[in-house]
């Protein structure tokens, strides 16, 4: 099929926004062709800029949801700042915002403000716990909302939760803005008007929380904490392997999923055939009851072999495995480099590789470009406005840019 233009060039979005959740959100828009105007603090940018420095002296949480837009600095706090601001909104597409409760409403960054400017406007509001409501002023951060929405007590062992290793809360309210976003732009081509949104990373990180919700019904008890295994089918989980279970040998995760597949796994990896007719394995619920018993049977038997050897075993008996992979095997994951998903991308710090987006398709391109170094692009974008050499050398030295 021929390529086209990404399906939302010509689509401008702008973004004010930080640490992960908006971000997100509007790095997906960018890939998809808009173009997205990030707006930044000209006291050193979005915060998450400054996260760490594990990407070659630049911040691996911002180098990941940044790229492919353009860096505006402004002092939104002067009103020279927030002019350009509402200058450039009076013309957009889309206005992304997560700033901390009430902030963009008292700058008049309200959807009701702003539709009198430009009705066509598609406003979508990122908060911790929506706009209304007793936890509404609260301040929201990932691991608040990780352990506000139950997350922490399915997660962990019989001991102590676990948090997710990733910001699971703020992934979940930026990719549900995304969308939500593409449909709001699907609206508005039927309507000719915007739209506002309100997400709040509580009610997305719930939505993710549906099969717990549902497995405790009626005040039943919720999922149980087991680590890596699975709360209710086993063997299903991680399984150390190796001479001594060193690091290097790994661990594989096993996905037994029924009675056929269990006998299998005796019969041909464990070389165990009694363990079919033992009554505590008889059937998963048993299994499951005594796994701790049955996990000592598995990780003896694997102690001589090496991860590879147990996938290839468990993949000639057609059991589902996995190899759990350290990060630096996932930068190097054969399955990855053979779908060809890593790309160059250009820094402040040089080219770093990355990730093409997900979703490929055969009738555009994913237009991914630049991560921007703070205020790179202010200059130009001022002058798209309208503004003079000498205008803006005035803004910079009052540091509104």
């Amino acid at each position: 099929m021929a390529q086209h233009s990404p399906p939302l060039a010509g689509i401008t979005v702008i973004a004010l926004e930080h640490a992960i959740a908006a971000p997100l959100a509007t790095r997906q828009l960018a890939e998809l062709g808009a173009r997205v105007i990030k707006i930044e603090r000209t006291d050193g940018g979005d915060f998450a800029r400054h996260y760490d420095s594990r990407a070659r002296g630049l911040s691996s949480h911002f180098v990941w949801t940044n790229r492919s837009k353009e860096s505006l600095t402004l002092d939104l706090k002067k009103a020279a700042g927030l002019d350009v601001l509402n200058t450039l909104l009076s013309t957009a597409d889309v206005f992304i915002q997560n700033l901390a409760p009430g902030a963009a409403t008292k700058m008049g960054l309200d959807k009701q403000t702003l539709a009198v400017r430009n009705p066509k406007l598609i406003v979508c509001d990122i908060s911790g716990y929506g706009s209304s409501g007793p936890h509404s002023s609260r301040k929201a951060y990932d691991l608040l909302i990780q352990a506000e929405a139950g997350f922490l007590g399915i997660t962990g062992n019989q001991a102590q939760g676990a948090k997710s290793g990733i910001s699971i809360a703020d992934i979940a309210a930026g990719t549900q803005a995304h969308a939500a976003i593409l449909a709001a732009l699907i609206q508005r081509g039927k309507t000719g008007l915007g739209s506002h949104i309100e997400i709040s990373m509580l009610e997305a990180m719930t939505e993710w929380m549906g099969y717990p919700l549902y497995y405790s019904l009626d005040e039943a008890a919720q999922p149980a904490r087991t680590g890596t295994d699975h709360a209710t089918i086993y063997p299903y989980g991680c399984f150390r392997t190796g001479g001594d279970f060193e690091a290097s040998a790994g661990e594989v995760m096993i996905g037994i999923q029924n009675q056929r597949e269990w006998e299998k796994f005796c019969r041909n990896v464990l070389g165990d055939e009694k363990l079919i007719a033992a009554p505590e394995y008889a059937n998963n619920s048993d299994r499951s009851q005594n796994r701790e018993s049955l996990r000592v049977i598995i990780e003896e038997k694997f102690r001589g072999l090496r991860a590879e050897e147990v996938i290839e075993a468990l993949e000639v008996c057609g059991i589902a495995c996995a190899k759990a992979n350290s990060i630096a095997e996932l930068w190097q994951h054969p399955q990855l480099r053979a779908l060809n998903r890593f790309i160059e991308v250009e820094t402040e710090a040089g080219i770093l590789e990355a990730l093409e987006p997900p979703a490929r398709s055969d009738s555009f391109k994913a237009s991914v470009t630049k991560v921007p170094a703070l205020g790179e692009n202010s200059r130009a974008i001022l002058e798209e406005l309208g503004y003079t050499g000498k205008e803006i050398d005035v803004l910079a030295a009052a540091r509104v840019i």
